[in-house]
């Protein structure tokens, strides 16, 4: 049995996506765990992770159209843990309590070479362990048992995962968002900046691709639809979940890539948001979610749009305008998913 259209499915996208209908998917786009540490991402491993991406990537040359996009949304820096590196703790000096250098100790010990650290301490009026630092690098005590961070490119995970699916890198595009201040122990212990954008990969099916300029207005294609940074604030408020991306972020990918009535994919839907920008931009959608309760809370915000377009669409009507085809999807096919959504 096939997906249903304009429906959050219950479950995993590897199993999932195999029974999407073939060749149905004008554009996919999602973004997955970042293996950062989230709640709904612990239960897996680093290698599990990168599993689950070339699985789910793997699907894509079946379920595309040809010509059709998967466009992943991801930051291309990951962070974690990792035991294999060795332990070195950074000297930050800004943050040293103590005064005392490693000159001044070894000029101290110059001075009197039968002091062993507690007599050096005593001297220079401070701990034995800062002349335990001083003398043997900054490696020593608490700092060497804390594992250090490894920083991994992602975009070549991403990127040879769908060339052996078939799939060709077509663009990048950056998107600018809010700092990352709860990374900002970062820029106090060590050189690393800030994390303030994420990358947007464009990956095509081989095929004939409709190119339509039209899809958006003489602004949009001026403002964002030719230009390969998109500023786009941050959500502000991750009340739902830990890890929402803005509408807009989605609706300028959906917009730009397919026409009215075309079928969306979120493989990753979270809170809804891939989903609610497929039906404010008129296109139908397949969602797909591990976590029964951010089914339960993107087919809510999928339902209050439909009825938000219907209104808007009814009142359209009342003053006057014609309906077109565009405006019957609105009345007629999103109260069924509002009818689907509530069964």
């Amino acid at each position: 049995m096939k997906l249903a259209i304009n429906k959050i499915h219950l479950g995993d996208a590897r199993d999932l996506l195999a029974k999407v209908e073939l060749n149905s998917i004008a554009c996919s786009v999602w973004s997955p765990p970042y293996f950062v540490g989230k709640q709904y991402e612990k239960y897996l491993s680093y290698e599990e992770w990168i599993s689950l991406l070339r699985a789910v990537i793997r699907h894509h040359q079946f379920l595309l159209k040809p010509g059709g996009f998967l466009v992943i949304n991801i930051a291309d820096i990951l962070c974690f843990a990792d035991e294999s590196m060795p332990r070195i703790q950074a000297q930050n000096i800004r943050r040293q309590r103590c005064t005392v250098t490693r000159e001044d100790v070894l000029q101290a010990k110059a001075h009197h070479p039968d002091y062993n650290r507690y007599d050096l301490a005593k001297l220079l009026g401070c701990s034995e362990q800062t002349i335990d630092r001083r003398l043997n690098g900054n490696n020593i005590r608490g700092g060497k048992y804390n594992t250090q961070t490894r920083v991994h490119l992602v975009g070549s995970i991403i990127e040879s995962a769908a060339t052996e699916a078939g799939l060709y890198l077509y663009d990048r595009r950056v998107w600018v968002k809010d700092a990352a201040w709860e990374n900002s122990k970062w820029h106090t212990l060590s050189y690393r900046s800030v994390d303030e954008f994420e990358y947007l990969y464009f990956f095509w099916k081989p095929g004939e691709t409709v190119v339509d300029r039209h899809r958006l207005t003489p602004d949009e294609w001026v403002e964002w639809g030719s230009r390969g940074v998109w500023n786009i604030p941050s959500v502000r408020a991750n009340n739902d979940h830990e890890a929402k991306f803005p509408i807009e972020l989605p609706r300028r990918i959906i917009k730009l890539l397919t026409d009215p009535g075309d079928i969306v994919l979120d493989c990753f839907m979270g809170s809804g948001s891939s989903a609610v920008a497929a039906i404010r931009e008129k296109r139908n959608y397949i969602g797909i979610e591990l976590e029964p309760k951010y089914v339960e809370i993107a087919t809510r915000s999928c339902v209050q749009e439909s009825e938000k377009m219907a209104l808007f669409a009814q009142s359209n009507i009342n003053k006057g305008s014609q309906p077109n085809e565009h405006t019957a999807i609105q009345l007629n096919g999103h109260k069924q998913l509002s009818l689907l959504n509530e069964v």
